[in-house]
């Protein structure tokens, strides 16, 4: 369980996240200096270097989001510059890639947040270069929404790459590309010029994982533990009903992968906040208001405190709660979690992600008069603050990751095992690189009074209410 510091506030990492941007200006140097597109798209490190992993190029986007978010924080003009650059002439593929689920990853983390600091006044405006932006987001808004099943129950959801069987539960974070689409008064345009809405498939998608894929103690199965989290669901195709639990990356069905735990952390806390943005009106189509918060709270609420309940003290989760080798480390989610150990692999890009999700939830929450939102925003902080130290954060100029002990697919056998190791550790990979970047960006923000860092552009300072 979390050893949550209560006294922890945002200004005090202010000096270890200083620290974090010097190192990372100088990994993105030298994965600039390294790079080669005909490589592919870099995955994760092996020794310390950036490799790639073909499978579907899902981390491109955290490949140069990186370089934007590295300019957000530290104002370098050549790291806006890169990450422009490369969004411009490498990231359309992606914008129409009608072979994925990761478009939220891909093109917000990229197209969105340059239109996000021209929204913001950090980038000269410019119209034309605002509507490329805005363009770019609504086409992938409209073509993540297009991979759609239909449910028994009548509704539906964005099948992944695995194909139109397979809801994974990686594909919540996704959900802000249909957002911000959304938000830019975009639709999604079918046969016969039905006009299809985007909201729609939104909340559609986030209901039938909120239904399916997470858990919450009613007894739907003998292992049904509140806030457990299936990686993936199966659906007959033919009829759309649901057939059983599944995963990909996890240990098996009946455990708890921890990345796609922490994705759906982040993404409910994430779109809640997307919501509250809306007028009552626009979720009328969809129930009330408080239907529709009410079935993403209760998601957030019990994925956030099984990993409070299930992560070792210091806050870093190993990559599965199933996996065989736990039961000989003891106790050992009473004690910090131990990367070198011989037996499971500790997966911190899973951390950098559910801090996120704890610190969106808890604001949210006590925005919304919730005391007990103090308890996930002080977890939150907990986390990046192991994060932000060693052994996680990576202080060797040689090594071109930012955060070590990453996890991709253990069961494939992708992670590098280093000599004299018997279990992956010591690696960085693009996605944790990116979600550190991400939260610390988030913190400092809130720590320094600027204005709150969203997907959705809001303009108000952290404790403002404002919003474009």
């Amino acid at each position: 369980m979390i050893a949550i510091n209560d006294r922890l506030q945002p200004a005090d990492l202010l000096p270890a996240l200083l620290r974090m941007w010097q190192l990372s200006a100088a990994k993105l140097d030298s994965l600039l200096e390294t790079w080669k597109p005909e490589q592919g798209t870099p995955v994760f490190t092996i020794g310390g270097r950036y490799t790639s992993q073909g499978w579907t190029e899902w981390t491109q986007g955290f490949q140069f989001g990186s370089l934007i978010l590295q300019f957000d924080a530290s104002d370098d003009e050549r790291f806006l510059e890169r990450g422009r650059s490369n969004t411009i002439e490498r990231m359309a593929s992606h914008v129409t890639h009608i072979g994925v689920h990761d478009h939220g990853f891909n093109n917000v983390s990229t197209y969105g947040n340059l239109r996000r600091l021209m929204l913001e006044g950090r980038l000269a405006y410019d119209a034309f270069e605002r509507d490329f932006y805005e363009l770019a987001l609504k086409a992938s808004g409209a073509v993540q929404a297009a991979r759609w099943s239909r449910t028994s129950d009548g509704e539906g959801y964005i099948y992944s790459f695995n194909g139109p069987h397979s809801l994974f539960s990686d594909t919540i974070r996704s959900l802000r590309a249909l957002a911000l689409a959304h938000q830019l008064g975009h639709t999604l345009m079918a046969e016969n010029d039905a006009a299809i809405s985007l909201l729609d498939r939104l909340v559609q998608h986030a209901r039938t994982t909120a239904k399916h894929n997470v858990y919450y103690g009613t007894g739907r199965d003998v292992y049904d533990v509140r806030g457990r989290v299936a990686h993936e669901s199966i659906f007959n195709t033919n009829d759309g009903r649901y057939r059983c639990p599944s995963t990909q990356q996890g240990f098996s069905p009946f455990s708890t992968w921890t990345r796609g735990l922490a994705w759906v952390m982040c993404g409910y806390a994430e779109q809640l906040e997307f919501l509250a943005t809306l007028d009552d009106a626009s979720l009328a189509p969809f129930g009330t208001r408080e239907a529709v918060e009410s079935m993403m709270r209760l998601a957030a609420a019990a994925s956030c405190d099984f990993y409070l309940d299930t992560t070792p003290t210091d806050g870093i989760p190993y990559w599965d709660t199933g996996a065989p080798g736990l039961r000989h480390l003891g106790d050992y989610q009473n004690r910090p979690a131990e990367p070198f150990n011989e037996h499971e692999p500790v997966d911190s890009s899973a951390a950098a992600i559910a801090a996120q999700g704890l610190l969106r939830f808890g604001r949210y929450l006590e925005a919304a008069g919730d005391a007990g939102g103090r308890r996930y925003w002080q977890a939150g902080l907990t986390v990046l603050k192991t994060l932000l130290a060693e052994p996680y954060l990576s202080v060797r100029p040689e090594h071109q990751g930012l955060l070590l002990h990453t996890i991709y697919h253990r069961p494939r056998g992708w992670d590098h095992i280093p000599s004299g190791s018997t279990v992956p550790c010591g690696e960085s990979c693009m996605w944790g690189d990116y979600h550190l970047r991400e939260v610390g960006l988030y913190v400092q923000r809130v720590a320094r009074g600027e204005p709150y860092y969203a997907f959705f552009a809001p303009v108000a300072t952290a404790s403002g209410a404002e919003r474009l």
